[in-house]
């Protein structure tokens, strides 16, 4: 559970590996491709770097497919003016990364996807903040700050939402979990346990909005998640997935070099 300089050395290569794998992608996205085309991009650019498999079958979804947790069908057409949402990682040397970038399908964000993204971007960069052991936090722990942070950054926005509609509905899965050999390391372990210097965990805070009227409608459809792959510092936390694009400048300039 916690690494060696070995494994961490081996984790950041894995990491690089994906993110760049992610730049690569963002890159190559336009409307007409199809979910599985990128998928099969995405898994191409990991192994000409040294990934020997994909870590899990990824989640490849465009526009509403987001709003689905583990969707894995992967075979719509992307279609202009729609994000897609990937999750997706490269396994090397038997440790996997896991990392959710979302991204628009055209290059652009609209001003309604900007806006829900950057909400959940500030999220993921304040629960990565806490991923230190000085903290004294444990998974649970950061978890619940991120609900309270996700429905702060929701008001803002116009969201008047309940705390049983955001953790049902909003955002219904964990900030995280622990990362290793395997995609969800030491499953059996207790999220309550007090996060220590050099644990790797995921930060992944989501929102997803679905076709109902009582959430703000220029929203509805929408499904953005956001997730990197930490090593837990004594008072730093590193970022093992900081090279993968997710402020929207650096991720509009990736998607218009193609």
């Amino acid at each position: 559970m916690i690494k060696s300089s070995n494994e961490l050395e081996i984790m950041k290569q894995s990491g690089m590996i994906s993110s760049k794998a992610f730049i690569e992608a963002m890159k190559w996205t336009k409307p007409g491709i199809t979910e599985a085309q990128l998928w099969a991009k995405f898994d191409f650019e990991t192994r000409v770097r040294g990934s020997s498999i994909l870590a899990y079958v990824p989640v490849i979804a465009g526009g509403p497919n987001a709003l689905s947790m583990h969707y894995v069908r992967n075979d719509m057409e992307l279609k202009n003016g729609d994000l897609v949402l990937v999750d997706c990682g490269g396994e090397y040397n038997g440790y996997a990364s896991d990392i959710t970038r979302t991204w628009p399908v055209n290059g652009k964000f609209t001003e309604p996807q900007k806006e829900l993204y950057q909400a959940v971007l500030n999220v993921n960069k304040a629960c990565i903040k806490m991923c230190t052991e000085v903290n004294n936090l444990s998974l649970h722990g950061i978890h619940s700050q991120s609900v309270k942070l996700m429905k702060q950054e929701l008001d803002k926005i116009g969201f008047a939402v309940s705390s049983w509609d955001l953790e049902r509905i909003l955002y219904p899965h964990h900030v995280g979990h622990y990362l290793g050999l395997d995609v969800h390391d030491l499953h059996d372990l207790d999220r309550s346990r007090k996060l220590k210097e050099n644990m790797v965990v995921t930060i992944e805070p989501g929102i997803y909005v679905p076709f109902d009227n009582k959430f703000p409608k220029k929203y509805q459809g929408i499904g953005i998640r956001i997730e990197d792959n930490v090593v837990i510092g004594k008072q730093e936390p590193y970022v093992l997935t900081a090279t993968s694009p997710k402020e929207i400048v650096d991720i509009e300039f990736c998607c218009s070099n193609h």
